[in-house]
């Protein structure tokens, strides 16, 4: 859809209501493409290297390596290429399967998410390699976005690449937040919790960050592989306390983190190590930026907006009851915003999985707010991943209205059923109510529209 025209008038249908709220979730995706983002912060004059608010003078450095981890890497490697050009010495990203580009100095090394896989470790254990040859004289340009902690993977001595699948299985299923699951992984990495720091000293490090963590925490992003760690094996081990893995997981596992408990292992490096003195670490996009783009989109169409909360957290079907509490509420009293109305809000939920079905928390919160909303003619709600994969699905999220619940009905579709088995994907694939963008190239949190006309 072409950018809107103010006066025009708002659709009626059900169909040009659809492409309206897709056309909110592309301006906010367009805002955080990660290309643009280091094109923003990163600038380079001759041998000087502009990067945020700090200049680097490249005649300093022998040598620059590239290296890091995430579903936005490739368009951020190919930013840096443009700026940097020859000046790179060698470079490698790991990067999810099928979110790859050209480059011709940085090797985009394809590997799994969310769950790790071989080529993971076998990029990662590359990368490494490339930083325990880095010294007092060279840059390291360290690229980190979304999906970093899976996909740069290196496992402790000790515990096999099987036992972390199994823990990361354990995890996401378990309805563990991202801050929670990163704690654990960062204490059973060579990379993560400023692990990568470590290795690359004494050399400088330049981390270009794009968040896909709520309120941009440095240490949970990725596991902060360039970041003091401010968590502990006690916390990792409470997190397993927590949601009754301690059972579950590999006995290698277990194992290595009593051993860290006993003060057997060495911790991962914390604030004030004298490592982190050369590090710069730089937040370059955020959910803050999307929604932004969103709410200025929604108001050239005339809606009234209202920027609801960009720290949403929770069990994915929870979240939904509320937001669709407050579509009834504008129905109802034009509070807290009047109609037409765009409320829009961003951040990461959880869903624990119980159900045999197929989907991911975007789709299962528009399946739990579709049951709230039924009947209502002029409500609309849209949840999306901003990275364009929904779970282990090749879709980004779901759109509702008034008439889901009536439609798959009247198809035979039992909401209920589809909901108790964690099967939103295959309800919304016979609505045709998916939201399809295909591998966007970035990643920073999910994306929730409530539309109101």
């Amino acid at each position: 859809m072409s950018s809107p025209d103010l006066h025009q008038t708002l659709p009626r249908d059900r169909k040009a209501r659809k492409a309206l709220a897709l056309d909110l979730l592309q301006a906010a995706l367009a805002a955080v493409d990660p290309a643009a983002a280091i094109r923003r912060f990163v600038a380079r004059e001759g041998d000087l290297l502009r990067v945020g608010d700090r200049l680097y003078d490249l005649r300093q450095y022998e040598r620059i390596f590239v290296v890091g981890g995430g579903k936005a890497g490739a368009p951020m490697a190919q930013a840096i290429e443009e700026i940097l050009g020859d000046r790179i010495t060698a470079g490698l990203v790991n990067v999810k399967y099928g979110y790859t580009a050209p480059t011709r100095l940085i090797e985009l090394n394809q590997a799994g998410h969310p769950i790790p896989d071989e080529k993971g470790v076998a990029g990662t254990q590359r990368m490494v390699e490339l930083l325990k040859q880095a010294g007092e004289r060279d840059l390291v340009i360290c690229l980190i976005s979304g999906g970093g902690s899976a996909l740069m993977v290196l496992p402790v001595p000790g515990v096999s690449l099987a036992d972390k699948r199994r823990l990361t299985d354990a995890l996401l299923r378990s309805g563990a937040t991202i801050n929670e699951i990163n704690a654990v992984r960062k204490h059973l990495s060579q990379v993560k919790g400023g692990n990568l720091a470590r290795l690359a000293y004494p050399a400088e490090i330049i981390t270009l960050i794009l968040s896909d963590v709520l309120g941009n925490p440095l240490d949970v992003i990725a596991s902060g592989p360039t970041v003091p760690d401010t968590s502990t094996f006690a916390d990792a081990w409470k997190v397993l306390e927590k949601y009754d893995l301690v059972e579950v997981i590999p006995p290698a596992i277990a194992d290595y983190l009593r051993a860290g408990l006993a003060g057997q292992v060495p911790e991962t490096p914390k604030p004030g190590d004298p490592i982190f003195q050369k590090t710069y670490n730089l937040i370059i996009g955020s959910n803050e930026i999307a929604v932004k783009a969103a709410q200025e989109r929604a108001r050239g169409y005339g809606l009234n907006t209202l920027l609801l909360s960009t720290f949403v957290e929770g069990e994915a079907r929870e979240v939904a009851i509320v937001l669709a509490a407050i579509a009834r509420e504008v129905v109802h009293s034009n509070n807290p915003i009047a109609r037409p109305a765009c409320i829009l809000a961003s951040g990461e939920t959880t869903v624990t999985v119980r159900g045999r079905g197929l989907g991911g928390r975007s789709q299962e919160l528009a399946l739990a707010a579709a049951l709230k909303i039924q009947g209502l003619e002029d409500v609309l709600i849209l949840s999306a991943a901003t990275d364009g994969t929904d779970g282990p699905t090749d879709a980004a999220g779901a759109i509702v209205d008034g008439s889901t619940v009536a439609r798959a009905l009247a198809r035979g579709l039992d909401p209920q059923r589809f909901l108790a088995d964690n099967d939103s994907y295959h309800f919304f694939a016979q609505l045709g109510d998916l939201v399809i963008t295909g591998p966007t190239n970035t990643n920073v949190n999910d994306l929730m529209i409530i539309l109101v006309f």
